[in-house]
């Protein structure tokens, strides 16, 4: 009874690991988001496949269960790093009755490094990495998180900053971390990081609260000490104050 849990990275097979890749072409089955599926199809080949929709999260995993149960070697593939945002979690508790299943998480690529390699450096000290989803997490939990965020310093990565039913929940954010970070705070948003269309763009705090942004983009916002160097975003680990 083996289960994958695969973080794909961006979605590009150039930044998908050798683990991943390995992984994917041991296995019988392949579970996923159809989005996700769909970005690593070359890679599947005639392998049966289990896909479910967005917000059928717990089915998917409990089919992927199920495939392994019947001593099939199973993948579940997430965008990014299966760790952060992704079904590692989930898998292991809809498994909790199957102490016996042997379950791999492997890592990959989450949004956070992948769009601060194209800004700079942005994430180079502490990091707070908060996603402004409230489809699971309560608002006002939200709110508290990027408030002591702000106050604590730390560089803030913002993931799900906007949807429709959310087209100003950035805006809300960014005034949330204006009570703490000055207006000029360099900051950067990408989209669509390691896929076709990927663009970088720098802003200062008071700028980005009134860019639009999309699910397919993430949003960075520096400390007090982040700077722009030659048109990328840095913030300094200290090395040249000592």
């Amino acid at each position: 009874m083996k289960l994958y849990v695969i973080g794909i990275g961006p979605g590009g097979a150039d930044q998908m690991t050798p683990r991943a890749r390995q992984a994917i072409e041991h296995s019988d089955i392949i579970a996923g988001y159809t989005t996700y599926i769909d970005l690593v199809r070359p890679l599947i080949g005639d392998k049966e496949i289990l896909q479910t929709p967005m917000k059928k999260e717990i089915d998917r995993c409990k089919l992927a269960r199920d495939a392994a149960l019947t001593g099939k070697t199973v993948s579940m593939i997430c965008s990014g790093d299966a760790g952060v945002y992704g079904m590692a979690g989930l898998m292991y508790e809809v498994c909790e009755q199957h102490p016996d299943m042997d379950i791999e998480v492997i890592p990959g690529i989450t949004a956070a490094c992948g769009g601060a390699a194209v800004l700079g450096a942005p994430l180079i000290h502490d990091f707070a990495v908060i996603s402004l989803s409230d489809l699971l997490t309560p608002w006002e939990k939200i709110q508290k998180r990027l408030d002591f965020a702000a106050q604590a310093d730390f560089c803030i990565c913002l993931y799900n900053p906007s949807s429709h039913k959310r087209a100003d929940y950035l805006q809300k954010a960014c005034d949330i971390l204006l009570k703490s970070k000055s207006p000029e705070t360099p900051c950067g948003t990408v989209r669509n990081i390691g896929r076709d269309g990927e663009c970088g763009e720098i802003y200062t705090l008071a700028q980005l609260r009134d860019t639009k942004v999309d699910m397919f983009t993430t949003v960075f916002i520096g400390n007090s000490q982040t700077r722009v160097i030659n048109g990328k975003l840095v913030t300094p680990r200290g090395y040249e104050n000592k």
